[in-house]
């Protein structure tokens, strides 16, 4: 099946979209970008994820104002043209502040934001099973200031996870001054003593649409989560680690620095949340 995305009004193959080089998120990665899991067709959570992609284009002052319904028509048609009824995905949107006549720095006076999009097959966890752990090391947090921001600049989180991939391992789990924020590109829990925490969003921390809804789960009283900073000594002594992300779901951590994360498997608690969360997953796709 040929991929077909949408380009500025437009939808063609994925071989024929193309950028002009003097597009600002080519030169300076001058734009924002979101990800959607789509489940069997719809899209998952949607709200919430256009209020981010909102909350993104506003901080960067990118000028792109579109009603909640225009963007739902929008990935509507981009999911229906790339996917079969019973095939998950992952959507993908970007907007960058668009082509000007020069490379300044500063804002172009009238620039039109570019806007792409594309749907990739994926397939997601839904077996629990099936699921397999990672191992992780911990890296200081060296990214800028506001990682509240979801910008295409990624460099930084590349740079962390190459460097956790270089020491044979599968994600970074970043410290900044004592404190947990966040992995290389996904929220983080801990586990200790049957509660699960979280740090609470702040500047350094990309507040996850995953992560949301495994605190609002916490909150109806499946299990006990509690936002609080956590510190590195603490992350080190958990009994469980999950790193969760839109397309990676809830993903345990199993070896932390070369040492097992408790017993050294998959804890009974990424199993209670994980159930819970393909559970509301079920019942989105039946709606």
């Amino acid at each position: 099946m040929v991929s077909i995305v949408y380009l500025n009004g437009e939808f063609l193959p994925l071989a024929e979209a193309k950028v002009s080089v003097l597009d600002r998120g080519f030169l300076f990665g001058d734009g924002v970008y979101e990800v959607i899991p789509v489940y069997q067709g719809k899209a998952f959570r949607v709200r919430e994820h256009i209020q981010r992609l909102e909350r993104s284009l506003a901080a960067t002052e990118i000028s792109l104002v579109q009603k909640e319904q225009d963007w739902v028509v929008l990935f509507e048609e981009v999911i229906a043209r790339n996917s079969q009824k019973t095939q998950d995905l992952s959507l993908y949107i970007q907007v960058t502040r668009g082509v000007s006549a020069k490379r300044d720095h500063a804002f172009p006076a009238e620039v039109k934001p570019t806007l792409f999009m594309m749907a990739t097959p994926v397939v997601y966890g839904a077996d629990l099973g099936s699921v397999k752990s990672i191992r992780a090391i911990t890296l200081p947090d060296n990214r800028w200031t506001r990682c509240y921001i979801k910008s295409i600049c990624l460099l930084p989180n590349v740079l962390l996870k190459q460097a956790a991939s270089q020491q044979g391992v599968e994600d970074a789990i970043l410290i900044r001054e004592g404190y947990l924020t966040e992995s290389s590109s996904a929220n983080v829990f801990v586990v200790k003593n049957g509660v699960v925490y979280t740090p609470p969003k702040t500047d350094y921390i990309l507040g996850g649409i995953t992560r949301d809804l495994i605190v609002e789960l916490g909150e109806q009283g499946a299990f006990d989560c509690r936002e609080q900073e956590i510190s590195e000594q603490e992350l080190l002594q958990a009994d469980e680690v999950w790193v969760t992300s839109s397309t990676r779901e809830i993903i345990p951590v199993t070896e932390l620095n070369g040492k097992a994360v408790g017993n050294g498997k998959i804890g009974p608690l990424w199993y209670n949340v994980a159930k819970r969360y393909q559970a509301y997953k079920a019942e989105l796709v039946t709606r």
